[in-house]
């Protein structure tokens, strides 16, 4: 990737204020012509969202999205809008059991509203305020029951495979469990037997570190510093890890982009929620210099793993290993090429590993200010054409999002080779959070957390 250092998050002003009227007129779309009998909207065809039954993951992004809007614009529809269906279709989410995607749903939703109301965005409310914080309770202890115990004590959060899965994407996840702790939530089993939610999270985390992130020390031949696995197995009989799998990506060797992402984010996220903590929280689970530093290395190991190995305008192809990229030439050191006849590229996978880089520069100040500027070089790009969706016709924002190339599920145009054109409701959704992100530090605002 090419680091523009001269760019400003000033200077993208302008491209800021189109997104979000753009993105105005986008969910006055979706509200006024998606159906939503058929289920929650995933990603477009043609231009129109549609769903996709594998499990229902982005109906929060739907109802956040708007809340994100009234956010950044202060436009009262959109709040009315994201509240009343929160308030109306989301609690099924907080008690669903078969999931790992508590954190996307519920955060985007209860736990957005919940900070407007700390912000004073939206009116104080004791009884709204008691619903949205038991809503977050509830969702984190959900989470954390979805629980498997590895010996010596560890663990993780196993994704709707099975007990025997670890997913890359839960680490973002973790949101809720960190959000119900703060909150004074506990997880209560068996025999009443509390446990408390920080302790699953911190176990998710090192988990991840382990058996998910590669840090070029050898675990096996494709072992590169930063590089990322969509899966990790385990034997369930004797708890022992198996082998590294893949759902979304090209093979369990090589590094599906938007699973990189997710734990670029997660990890990074997790540091500003640690340095929130007071240090007596901390101390029983290691202290605050154990914590912050396996979760900053593996900030580390992947943010410089994607700014390595994506194109020079910040845009990943779907997998840094997928099987036509060799036919593409010398593709990282130009701009991503969507619209190629050999591999997709992933445009919600940038949007996710921008607000990483962001939030990773600030967090290491001077330290980090090539990630702040490798964060800014990656929403200039998405902040415009060919990604930002400008017809009105079309119902995505940031378009070239690819869900689940293996299995075939995106949409490729008439006389395409392969999927382009389309969007996905986590791809938008992340594109205005990092647009939030941005715009409130441009107008001095409190800095964006999900835990304030």
């Amino acid at each position: 990737m090419q680091i523009d250092f001269h760019a400003t998050s000033a200077a993208l002003r302008p491209a800021l204020a189109r997104f979000w009227e753009v993105s105005g007129a986008k969910l006055d779309a979706i509200r006024r012509e998606y159906d939503e009998s058929q289920g929650s909207p995933v990603f477009t065809v043609a231009g129109k969202y549609t769903t996709r039954g594998w499990t229902e993951w982005t109906q929060g992004f739907q109802y956040g999205g708007e809340l994100l809007q009234f956010d950044a614009t202060g436009e009262e529809r959109f709040l009315a809008a994201g509240r009343e269906r929160t308030f109306a279709r989301m609690s099924p989410h907080l008690t669903h059991f078969g999931v790992h995607d508590h954190g996307f749903n519920n955060i985007s939703t209860y736990g957005n509203l919940r900070r407007l109301m700390n912000e004073g965005r939206i009116p104080e409310n004791p009884w709204e305020r008691q619903f949205h914080e038991l809503a977050l309770k509830v969702s984190g202890a959900v989470q954390a029951r979805r629980w498997t115990a590895l010996p010596g004590g560890g663990g993780y959060i196993h994704s709707f495979n099975g007990p025997h899965s670890l997913f890359a994407d839960t680490i973002r996840s973790l949101r809720s469990l960190a959000l119900a702790h703060r909150l004074g939530q506990t997880y209560l089993g068996e025999n009443d037997v509390a446990t408390p939610l920080l302790s699953r999270l911190l176990a998710h985390a090192r988990t991840t570190a382990e058996h998910i992130v590669f840090h070029g020390q050898g675990r096996d031949a494709y072992d590169v510093r930063g590089r990322t696995a969509h899966e990790a197995i385990f034997n369930l009989t004797d708890g022992s890890f198996r082998c590294p799998s893949s759902q979304q990506g090209f093979s369990p060797f090589t590094t599906w982009t938007r699973g990189l992402a997710w734990i670029m984010l997660g990890y990074t996220e997790q540091l500003e929620f640690a340095a929130a903590l007071p240090d007596a929280e901390l101390a029983p689970y290691g202290g605050r210099g154990e914590i912050e530093g396996f979760l900053l290395d593996n900030a580390l190991a992947t943010a410089d793993f994607y700014l390595e190995n994506t194109p020079a305008d910040g845009i990943p192809y779907w997998d840094t290993g997928a099987p036509g990229l060799h036919r593409l030439g010398d593709y990282l050191n130009r701009p991503a090429e969507p619209e190629n006849d050999w591999e997709p590229v992933d445009s919600s996978a940038a949007a996710i590993a921008a607000q990483a880089l962001l939030r990773l520069g600030n967090y290491l100040q001077e330290k980090g200010d090539h990630y702040w500027q490798a964060g800014l070089t990656v929403m200039g790009t998405l902040l415009d054409e060919p990604y930002l969706s400008l017809d009105p016709n079309h119902q995505g924002l940031i378009l070239h999002s690819v869900y689940h190339r293996p299995r075939g599920w995106d949409h490729i145009p008439p006389g395409r080779r392969i999927p382009c054109g389309e969007s996905s409701m986590w791809g938008d959704y992340h594109a205005r959070e990092a647009a939030l992100y941005l715009t409130r530090l441009n107008e001095g605002r409190p800095y964006l957390t999900f835990f304030a």
